[in-house]
């Protein structure tokens, strides 16, 4: 069963991500060209992903006992924050506003329901979920950088912020990943 729980939550939030690496626009005038997300709506999802982050990682360090566990969701709140606030001031500076897609509703939505499931676990089933969840969510967002965002962002600013937030969410994967191997 906890297995089964654990599966669910990181793919919950790995397929909102990976929905940026696919997701298909209509014909609207927000689109660059069909299934490729314009400035506003990659800065929205941007923002979007690392308010998901924050919320789970003030949910882990109000629950956990274990002390790295808490140093790491300190962590993630404290840089997941500052790209957020980083993010804001590029927008300002390039009078750009964010704009929702249907990726970031669902990375919402996802969000939500992912911190449903946290909240009512346990100690070590706690921390287990959550950091297996960071694994697999740090991961997803690398490859939405990767495969969807930076390829398609259009302002040098926009790509530029993506290449500077990169390097963090790759730190973060494999701190999460040391301790997921060691709360095995």
């Amino acid at each position: 069963m906890k297995k089964i729980l654990m599966t669910s939550l990181a793919l919950g939030l790995s397929f909102s991500l990976a929905q940026a690496a696919s997701e298909t626009a209509t014909t609207t005038t927000t689109t660059t060209t069909a299934g490729t997300p314009t400035d506003p709506q990659i800065a929205n999802v941007v923002m979007t992903a690392n308010t998901v982050d924050i919320d789970a990682g003030k949910l882990a360090k109000s629950k956990t006992k274990n002390p790295e566990v808490k140093k790491f969701a300190e962590q993630m709140i404290k840089d997941h924050t500052s790209v957020n606030k980083d993010t804001s001031k590029l927008l300002g500076k390039l009078k750009v506003k964010t704009e929702e897609s249907d990726t970031s509703r669902t990375l919402r939505k996802e969000g939500e329901a992912t911190m449903a499931k946290l909240k009512g676990l346990k100690e070590t089933d706690f921390d287990k979920a959550y950091i297996d969840n960071e694994v697999t969510y740090h991961q997803t967002v690398l490859d939405a950088i990767d495969k969807t965002l930076m390829p398609a962002a259009q302002r040098p600013e926009i790509k530029d912020l993506l290449g500077k937030v990169r390097p963090s969410i790759e730190a973060h994967l494999q701190h999460a990943k040391q301790l997921q191997s060691s709360l095995q």
